[in-house]
C-alpha cells in the first residue's frame, strides 16, 4: 500500500491573511492600540515604571484579548524602560497570543541588508521571545529592504502592515510627492504591496501577508487600494480626529480591507476591565456600521 505524501511544514501553517480573517469574522473589525505612555500611566493612577508600565499592558490585555481581535502594543512605550520594559512587552505579546487575539506589534523597522534581516528574526521568527503575529515596517529605504522581512513573516503565517499614507502632517512632504513614474509615492508604496501579495496569497484566502498602514484622518488622497488584496491598518479613529464615517470616504471601494485602530479613546476608559471593555464593545459597534457588517 503506498504511503501518503506528507504535508510540507508550510502547508500546515494557516497563512496571516487567513487567521485575521478568521478572527475578524467572530469579533468584528477592531485594532486597540496597548499605548501606555507616560500620561495614561498618570491617568490610571500608576507609577511611570516598569511595575506601572506592566500593569497598564497587561490588564489591557486581560481584560480586552477575548473582545477585540487585534492588539497593537507600540514597542517605544515598553522600550523606554529598558531591560525591564522589554521583558514586560514578552509578556504581554504572549498573553494576547494565549487569549487568542492577534498580536501586532508597532515597531516601524525598516534597514538594509543584515541588519533588515536581525530585525525580522526578531519579530518575526518562530521561538524568538518577541515575535508577534504581525509587525509594522518602514518602506523609505526602498521597498525591496522588505522583502526578506515579507518572505520570513509569510513563511511563519505572519504578516506585515507597511507605512504608505500616515496622518502626521509631515507624512504628506514624501508620502504624497510624485515619484519619477507619476505616481504618488503612497501609491508607489500601495502598488509594491499589491505586487507581493499577488505572488504570495494563498488561494482562496482573500487577504496576502502584506498590509499597508493609511491614517484614518488623510482625507481623500485618489489613491487606488483595490488592488492590495491585503489589510489596511487605519489608526486615527477617537482621539486623533478619525471617525467611522471617514472610513469609507478615505478607502471607497477598498473599505472591506479596513482594519480601523484606536487607542487612547479606549485606554482612557479605564482601568476598570469593564469600562475598557464597554468602551471597545461600543467602538467595534460604530466600526461594524462604517464597514457595514453585522
Amino acid at each position: 500500500m503506498a504511503r501518503k505524501p506528507r504535508l510540507g511544514r508550510e502547508r500546515l501553517i494557516r497563512s496571516y491573511g487567513e487567521r485575521l480573517a478568521t478572527v475578524l469574522a467572530e469579533r468584528g473589525p477592531l485594532c486597540v492600540g496597548v499605548d501606555p505612555h507616560p500620561s495614561m500611566l498618570a491617568s490610571w493612577g500608576l507609577a511611570c515604571d516598569a511595575a506601572g508600565l506592566e500593569r497598564c499592558a497587561r490588564s489591557m490585555v486581560e481584560a480586552l484579548a477575548s473582545v477585540v481581535p487585534v492588539l497593537k502594543p507600540q514597542s517605544a512605550f515598553f522600550e523606554a524602560y529598558g531591560a525591564a520594559g522589554i521583558a514586560v512587552l514578552e509578556r504581554t505579546l504572549a498573553d494576547i497570543k494565549a487569549a487568542g487575539a492577534i498580536a501586532l506589534l508597532d515597531v516601524k523597522r525598516g534597514d538594509i541588508g543584515s541588519t533588515m534581516d536581525a530585525y525580522a528574526a526578531a519579530y518575526l521568527s518562530d521561538g524568538s521571545p518577541l515575535a508577534a503575529d504581525a509587525i509594522t515596517l518602514s518602506p523609505y529605504l526602498g521597498f525591496g529592504t522588505l522583502d526578506g522581512a515579507i518572505e520570513l513573516a509569510d513563511r511563519g503565517g505572519r504578516g506585515v502592515y507597511v507605512l504608505a499614507l500616515t496622518s502626521n502632517p509631515e507624512g504628506r512632504q514624501v508620502q504624497h510627492a510624485d515619484a519619477a513614474d507619476g505616481r504618488t509615492i503612497g501609491q508607489l508604496i500601495v502598488d509594491e504591496a499589491a505586487d507581493r501579495n499577488a505572488v504570495r496569497r494563498k488561494p482562496g484566502a482573500s487577504l496576502g501577508p502584506v498590509g499597508i498602514v493609511v491614517g484614518a484622518t488623510v482625507g481623500q488622497t485618489g489613491t487606488d487600494f483595490t488592488k492590495l488584496n491585503g489589510s489596511i491598518l487605519s489608526p486615527g479613529i477617537g482621539a486623533q480626529g478619525g471617525t467611522a464615517a471617514d472610513i469609507a470616504a478615505v478607502f471607497g471601494e477598498a473599505t472591506r480591507f479596513v482594519l480601523p485602530s484606536s487607542s487612547r479613546e479606549v485606554m482612557s476608559a479605564g482601568p476598570q476591565p469593564a469600562a475598557l471593555q464597554a468602551a471597545a464593545t461600543r467602538m467595534l459597534g460604530e466600526m461594524k456600521g462604517a464597514l457595514r457588517l453585522r
